[in-house]
């Protein structure tokens, strides 16, 4: 028993060894993902838990076409593309780092391609399903998303700190919002336009007070550099 919560333990360190995670979920998810990672066939490769996310992504796409030329009842589909997304997202650098064959600027480099190319083909499906001018919601999801992107991107180069979770949200939180939309949707029709319209302005708020703190961030870091060189 004392070997098997030792082992525990050193897997927490292997999955959290570079990264402060803040969100509400973190706990669970922690727990969760050792306990997959554990389990992982040896034979599944950490680019192919890439994939898997990746095609995720895809399946969430497909369920908004579905539900624009078919049924509105397709939707739920997606909610188990962000499942899917959910495992080989989260799995594909831990297990590297768990086999000890890390890649960290390669996996890096990999996952905010594939983050950045999901969040596209997410807000085109979303885009088809809205019509008319609602469809600025997808248009406007994927700006304001991408910027939030490159804000980490900033604060990565300026702190040397890297950080996937915004306050107590992370990905995991929003793909559970964003599933829990989807069913709302397929209950109340048109409820996606409203929500969705309260989440733009939400992230709009959100990156104009992260890109201020960057700024202050930025400022500091310069008389710093200045400091020194004076010296």
């Amino acid at each position: 028993m004392k070997q098997d919560r030792q082992t525990k333990e050193n897997v927490y360190k292997v999955i959290a060894h570079d990264r402060d995670r803040t969100n509400i979920l973190k706990t669970i998810e922690l727990k969760t993902i050792t306990f997959l990672v554990q389990r992982t066939p040896s034979w599944v490769t950490p680019d192919m838990l890439t994939i898997i996310g990746f095609l995720g992504t895809v399946t969430v796409f497909v369920s908004f076409l579905l539900a624009n030329y078919f049924n509105p009842h397709l939707l739920l589909i997606g909610v188990l593309g962000f499942g899917i997304s959910w495992f080989g997202d989260s799995l594909d650098g831990t297990l590297a780092y768990y086999r000890k064959k890390p890649r960290k600027w390669y996996g890096f480099a990999l996952d905010f391609t594939t983050d950045w190319l999901g969040v596209i083909l997410m807000n085109a499906g979303l885009i088809v399903y809205l019509h008319h001018a609602w469809e600025f919601i997808g248009f406007s999801f994927a700006v304001l998303y991408g910027w939030e992107m490159i804000t980490a991107l900033l604060r990565y180069k300026i702190t040397n700190k890297y950080t996937i979770d915004s306050g107590l949200f992370g990905p995991t939180e929003v793909r559970i919002i964003v599933a829990l939309i989807l069913i709302l949707e397929v209950l109340i029709h048109n409820s996606i336009l409203y929500i969705g319209l309260f989440i733009c302005v939400f992230l709009f708020i959100s990156n104009i007070t992260e890109t201020i703190k960057l700024l202050k961030l930025s400022d500091a870091r310069d008389k710093e550099e200045m400091g020194k060189s004076s010296v």
